[in-house]
């Protein structure tokens, strides 16, 4: 894995974990990445999510449009790589379930 630990991400992050509200998330990423840098992320999250549900790849590139290639390079990150992916979407689940309650 690339080092990507820096003076300038670390600020970037610190930034980021002052955002409040999907709203200012917004209007953050819009300043800061293009329309396809988001969608393409966003897209990747996707696919994350439903390979963490056991989907098939098949039927993972049918409901996101992902790519074979993109889907697998995801695989990798959310089964070798540093479990941001996991973290994520666990918290969200954890957040979901308590908004059920």
């Amino acid at each position: 894995m690339a080092q990507i630990n820096n003076s300038s991400i670390d600020e970037l992050f610190e930034g980021i974990l002052q955002l409040q509200t999907v709203e200012e998330c917004y209007s953050f990423f819009h300043d800061l990445a293009t329309v396809p840098e988001l969608k393409s992320m966003a897209q990747r999250f996707q696919v994350a999510k439903l390979l963490y549900e056991n989907e098939t790849y098949t039927d993972i590139s049918t409901r996101t449009g992902a790519s074979t290639a993109t889907i697998s390079r995801v695989k990798k990150e959310l089964f070798y790589g540093s479990d941001g992916y996991r973290m994520i979407i666990d918290r969200l689940k954890a957040k979901e379930g308590k908004e059920n309650e």
